[in-house]
């Protein structure tokens, strides 16, 4: 989620006010420990307070139109055509325990279209009150920017259901020009990932239909645009929308390491070097872990601050004799001539609302899908359980 006043900056605080963004994490069915599909989401943004947002399931008239104003602003963007039936939501959970999260990693500025009609949250809620599977979601979302037109700039999406899990990252094409470019990659079922500000799709196997989707100019319009000039097999979506620099992967893809670091030690050692800026060879998209996780240890995961490694936020000068793990902003700064930056870990006091969202395929969608909501700080939050099914406060 971005922190719209400093949208358009310079280079340098862009890369800054991404790193104050979100995180998601993500673990596969076969990866935890009672067959559940588990992601997590924190809004962080200075000056949004948490709120668990619901959308009552409802039937509406043939040629019903729907307002959709931007998420972050409040900004009224436009209409579109409502759908006949939609389905209760509760916070980014809907009845058929379908869940959306997200990170903005910003990526190219030329591609941004202030004319478009959908923004990156308005997908989220709107898809999540038409969609009964991930897959459906994805649907919805492309078919949506597609229709509309992609008012925001580069998202990576966590859509899940009770069976499988996707990324789905898109971006625009530019002022004035309708729709956007997107790939969307499952997570294996016995596989954890994460995303947290920064593309993270790759490579991505352009034959396997089952496990890829993506639009069809995905790669053209890159190479029109002079961003890629090699062979497909080697067309990255990061590397070609989202190039990497020194935030996107310190400010950013550390959190993601992070998360890696804590389930499985040999990958966080393995990848060490790349978040300190000795490696250029990225992290995978996702990993083994060498447990199975629980919706606690994803919890805890959410309250992390580099505790226990090299970038620890707790025994750096910053922070005290108290050990304090929180920073004044911004995140890099300058002494005289000196430039020095604060980690950026997965937990932070700018969060707005932060949620764990369960969804078990063994159980009926009522009481399948539980969200465990809590507002600020995650670090600090009660995790609350919310059945999908939930349409009045208890």
């Amino acid at each position: 989620m971005k922190n719209k006043l400093i949208l358009g900056a310079a280079f340098l605080l862009a890369a800054i006010t991404e790193s104050l963004a979100c995180t998601n994490l993500i673990v596969g069915k076969g990866a935890s420990v009672d067959g559940s599909v588990i992601v997590s989401y924190s809004a962080d943004s200075y000056g949004m307070f948490g709120e668990l947002y619901h959308y009552p399931a409802g039937m509406h008239e043939k040629g019903t139109m729907r307002d959709i104003y931007d998420w972050d602003s409040g900004k009224y963007l436009g209409q579109i055509k409502e759908a006949r039936q939609t389905y209760n939501v509760v916070g980014n959970m809907n009845e058929f325990q379908v869940t959306i999260g997200e990170t903005t990693f910003g990526g190219r500025e030329e591609l941004v279209d202030s004319t478009g009609i959908m923004d990156y949250g308005s997908l989220i809620y709107v898809a999540l009150q038409r969609s009964r599977t991930a897959k459906e979601a994805i649907q919805v979302m492309t078919d949506l920017v597609k229709e509309y037109g992609y008012y925001s700039s580069g998202e990576s999406f966590s859509i899940a259901d009770p069976n499988e899990v996707w990324i789905l990252e898109m971006i625009g094409k530019g002022p004035g020009v309708k729709g956007a470019v997107w790939v969307a990659v499952r997570i294996p079922d016995d596989c954890i990932a994460a995303h947290a500000n920064q593309s993270r799709i790759h490579q991505f196997n352009m034959n396997d239909k089952d496990n890829c989707l993506y639009s069809p100019d995905v790669i053209s319009f890159a190479r029109e645009k002079g961003y890629f000039d090699g062979m497909n097999k080697d067309f990255s979506f990061s590397a070609a929308y989202n190039p990497l620099d020194f935030g996107g992967v310190r400010f950013c893809e550390a959190r993601v390491w992070s998360f890696y670091n804590m389930f499985n030690k040999s990958v966080g050692d393995t990848y060490l070097p790349y978040i300190q800026g000795d490696s250029k060879e990225p992290m995978p998209l996702y990993i083994k872990p060498s447990r199975k996780l629980s919706v606690r240890d994803v919890q805890a995961a959410m309250r992390d601050h580099y505790e226990g490694t090299p970038l620890d936020i707790t025994n750096d000068p910053g922070a005290g004799p108290f050990k304090t793990p929180y920073r004044l902003s911004p995140l890099s700064f300058k002494v005289g001539d000196q430039e020095y930056f604060n980690e950026r870990p997965i937990s932070t006091q700018q969060t707005a609302f932060t949620f764990v969202a369960q969804m078990r395929a063994n159980l009926p969608d009522a009481i399948g899908g539980v969200l465990w909501f809590g507002t600020d700080d995650a670090n600090m939050t009660v995790f609350a359980p919310v059945y999908c099914c939930s349409d009045s406060i208890p």
